[in-house]
């Protein structure tokens, strides 16, 4: 472990990226510190993952390290926060915008002006830059991260991965030698969530930006870093390099660990991997005399491929069974994002039956938010025909829209609400502010006010759709989430959840759709769809590379077998 109790010396001040010493802070009105006693030392060019649960302090530590904390958000403060020896007591986040660049969880909240270009534009005019200066720094931002075309767009047509992407691009355009992410690719598919890696560390070791990352995916992101830090209860609980940090997250906090190394830890095999090439390495160097440690051969020790087969893995199709709650035929959907009508869907040719789990996945862009929105009856197709015989309920991306007042017993009444509370499994007191809740609980909250009105006394709705609904979950709200889809598809709901994090896909569902550029390009049980890949698998399916094994149990099972 990095001490991280250990004061820097006077005149390396100036040169540190960002240093707290004694920090605390509590959010006006809280009963409890979000950060407590913090001392943080971070050098300039350093890639360090933010680490911890929900609520553990990450998006209070990044604020801080802003100015946002405390000259937007108020509350009380103690000991010192400075950004490239600049005290963020004494300058706000403009003032110290030259120095760091912050993106955070929500970046709709980020967005002020009307089109893409003259957002990325507006921090340099701001400077006072020159309009040739400006117009060089805007294309080449725009050119790192691929967002070139969208530089003409009005901001409302975005999705929510391009609102991300150019939230990134803000934070990147006057060049600060310090960039603050907060879960930066919730929203983003796997592909585009591993290229925002990549590209950060591309920015990390060429630019020399120091890079401070909060995830709660750390699969996607921990091969990249130098160093780890993990926040617990508003204190730092862990400082030090990848490997250790895992060695610590399986012994203390096993949450916080990768599948790979919950994997590798249930088998007993050491060192724990920091990424799947890691792991991969750590099993070849096992069996040297393998071509790979995981294949089938004849004589091999390893135990039949019983998972490639695993129930579940037929694929669905129109008039496949009776009493559908979702059917949709040849359902064709066009969307205007501001320059014409384009095809979102093409074509969509799919059934779901009652009690299934589905996981809705696909790329950014591939059309899962519009096929949710147009079962529910927001979007109207231009051609097809798109039916939910027994109702259906929709969560869509941001929980906060449904809860607008500040008491539950306002936001949700009556026996139909109770009906729907009952259903979610949340008991709690309907004189609570929602905001007080957690963030699993808010999801909850949510869904009941979603469902009520669209129950029959105690009976849910034939299908009950979640969009995106994991975005700043840590691993433990994701399994109530998956408690969550048990109980809503064992009362006899279809439950479809669209989602990029393929590890909670696993979790639980039992089929996966999978689009592409608005058609449905594969359609089957879970273990086939999320194994066998480079990009749409689990990452224990990408480290043992073997059909149908997807989970950590599967792998930890075919781990020992092996030995």
């Amino acid at each position: 472990m990095n001490p991280t109790t250990a004061q820097p010396a006077t005149d390396r001040r100036s040169s540190l990226a960002l240093e707290f010493e004694g920090l605390g802070y509590r959010y006006s009105g809280a009963d409890t510190m979000a950060l407590e006693d913090v001392y943080l030392a971070i050098e300039p060019g350093e890639f360090i993952v933010l680490a911890g649960g929900s609520g553990s302090g990450k998006t209070s530590l990044l604020r801080a390290g802003c100015g946002l904390i405390p000259h937007f958000h108020g509350g009380e403060i103690s000991g010192s926060a400075r950004i490239g020896g600049r005290s963020t007591l004494e300058s706000g986040p403009g003032e110290l915008a030259d120095l760091v660049g912050y993106v955070a969880q929500d970046p709709e909240t980020q967005i002020v002006s009307t089109t893409v270009a003259a957002e990325l534009d507006l921090p340099l005019r701001f400077r006072g830059d020159h309009p040739a200066e400006r117009a060089r720094a805007v294309e080449e931002v725009a050119l790192a991260l691929g967002i070139p075309h969208l530089l003409p767009r009005t901001v409302v047509t975005l999705s929510g991965g391009e609102l991300q992407r150019v939230a990134l691009a803000v934070a990147l355009v006057t060049r600060p030698p310090l960039i603050l992410l907060d879960e930066p690719t919730s929203q983003l598919d796997p592909v585009s969530g591993d290229e925002l890696i990549w590209l950060l560390r591309r920015l990390n070791e060429e630019w020399g930006v120091a890079v401070v990352l909060a995830e709660h995916r750390l699969e996607r992101c921990l091969a990249a870093a130098d160093r780890v830090i993990a926040m617990d209860g508003g204190r730092i609980g862990f400082d030090g390099a990848p490997r250790e940090f895992l060695a610590w997250a399986v012994a203390r906090k096993p949450e916080l660990a990768t599948p790979s190394a919950l994997m590798f830890a249930g088998a007993g095999i050491e060192p724990l991997p920091v990424g799947v090439r890691d792991a991969r390495q750590i099993l070849r160097n096992r069996h040297p005399q393998a071509e790979t440690p995981h294949a089938e051969s004849s004589g091999s020790d390893h135990p039949p491929n019983r998972w490639a087969n695993a129930p579940g893995t037929g694929v669905r199709g129109p008039g496949s069974g009776e009493g559908t709650v979702l059917e949709a035929k040849r359902l064709w959907v066009e969307l205007d994002p501001g320059d014409g009508p384009v095809d979102v869907l093409r074509g969509i040719d799919l059934e779901v039956l009652p009690g299934e789990k589905v996981a809705l996945m696909g790329r950014n862009g591939a059309g899962k938010s519009t096929l949710l929105r147009a079962a529910a009856g927001l979007v109207e197709p231009v051609s097809g025909k798109v039916g939910t015989p027994g109702g259906i309920a929709l969560l869509t991306q941001n929980p906060g829209d449904f809860l607008v007042r500040e008491r539950i017993g306002d936001e949700i009444s009556g026996p139909a609400g109770e009906a729907a509370l009952r259903a979610v499994g949340l008991d709690i007191s309907p004189d609570r502010d929602p905001r007080d809740l957690s963030g699993g609980e808010r999801q909850r909250l949510a869904l009941a006010i979603a469902l009520a009105g669209r129950m029959e006394g105690e009976a849910l709705p034939g299908l009950v759709c979640l969009d995106e609904p994991t975005r700043g979950m840590d691993r433990g709200l994701k399994g109530h989430l998956t408690e969550l889809a048990e109980r809503l598809a064992g009362q006899g709901a279809a439950v479809v959840i669209s989602t990029h994090d393929v590890e909670f896909a696993v979790s639980f569902a039992d089929r996966v759709i999978l689009l592409g550029d608005g058609e449905v390009i594969a359609d089957a049980g879970m273990p086939t769809v999320l194994s066998g890949g480079w990009y749409f698998a689990s990452e224990p399916a990408r480290v043992l590379d073997r059909s149908g094994l997807v989970s950590i149990s599967q792998g930890v099972e075919f781990l020992e077998a092996g030995e």
